[in-house]
């Protein structure tokens, strides 16, 4: 992932939320919506949010320690993690509860052109921040499918500001509808019932996110297409026959952790081996330049033993 191109997005999304949330309370204020109320809460934890992908981008960049010798690139991962639970409960579950209150004690909405106006005003900022967000993920997605993008990232950043884009532009959509089917009906529960849509699609967006950083926070392995250049950077046909098996583990977006046991000729001495161990760390660094921890123990192939550790590792050669 290109950082710059995530605190982009990130910034973008913080500069427009904090101006929506804003116009928001106001609006809510003068007119008495609750989706208005709701749709402000949900700007100031957007908000919230994208300052802790910020935090969390900084922290990450510190130098390992001895404490932590595999350096704090996961960081990035926790912040994520915690920006799904500020959008469940500050966001999601909020917002239900308003939009409960306000069926079960419906009041007229107020001075209509003040929540009208303010989400379109928010509609056109949340608009230019989530086309932030696509302009900066096209650049890395290739032929992904949004879906795929989502789910296989590895840097938390776009994804996070995607998902938050989408389900803002959604909410505002909801809250839209809700209080103008209000204004003409005239009956206050319909503002109520676009406040609980908009939690309910809170809670989902919140609820996907969490499943996605789990994954990241437990550890996952590089892409199929780093995993195969890897493969094929370690094996010169010489000096390095094959790669007996192989493990990968993202330390972060950006690092990545390669241990192999690969398998070299029987009669080369020690210094040759070890300069085979050096230019396959070379080769896969160039081939894959986030491969930064590489750790290669040689072997030699002995094909009685192959059933058995194709058995234990299906990855293997």
């Amino acid at each position: 992932m290109s950082a710059s191109g995530g605190t982009r997005a990130i910034v973008a999304a913080l500069g427009a939320n904090l101006a929506i949330a804003t116009a928001k309370f106001v609006a809510a204020g003068f007119s008495g919506s609750s989706s208005m109320l709701a749709e402000g809460v949900h700007s100031v934890a957007d908000s919230g949010n994208q300052a802790l992908l910020l935090v969390g981008g900084k922290r990450a960049k510190r130098a390992e320690s001895e404490e932590h010798p595999f350096g704090y690139g996961r960081e990035r991962y926790v912040y994520a993690f915690l920006v799904s639970i500020v959008l469940f409960s500050v966001g999601g579950v909020f917002a239900l509860y308003e939009g409960v209150e306000k069926i079960r004690h419906p009041h007229e909405v107020e001075h209509w052109y003040w929540p009208v106006g303010v989400l379109i005003f928010a509609i056109c900022a949340e608009g230019f921040s989530f086309r932030t967000a696509i302009k900066e993920s096209n650049e890395l997605r290739g032929r992904q499918s949004w879906r795929q993008f989502v789910r296989t990232a590895k840097a938390p950043e776009l994804p996070v500001v995607l998902l938050e884009d989408f389900g803002a532009l959604l909410g505002l959509a909801l809250a839209l509808v809700g209080v103008v089917v209000a204004l003409i009906t005239g009956d206050g529960v319909w503002d109520g019932v676009g406040t609980m849509c908009i939690g309910a699609l809170l809670v989902i967006i919140a609820l996907v996110l969490a499943v996605e950083t789990k994954s990241l926070l437990i550890g996952e392995a590089a892409g199929p297409e780093s995993v195969a250049a890897i493969r094929r950077a370690i094996v010169d046909g010489e000096r390095v026959t094959r790669v007996i098996h192989m493990r990968t583990l993202h330390l972060g977006p950006e690092e990545l952790l390669v241990a192999a046991k690969i398998g070299v000729q029987s009669g080369d001495d020690a210094g040759e081996v070890a300069r085979a161990i050096d230019a396959a760390e070379s080769r896969i660094r160039e081939a894959v330049p986030i491969a930064r921890v590489i750790y290669l123990e040689p072997d030699i192939y002995r094909d009685s033993a192959a059933p058995a550790a194709a058995e234990a590792d299906p990855g293997k050669a």
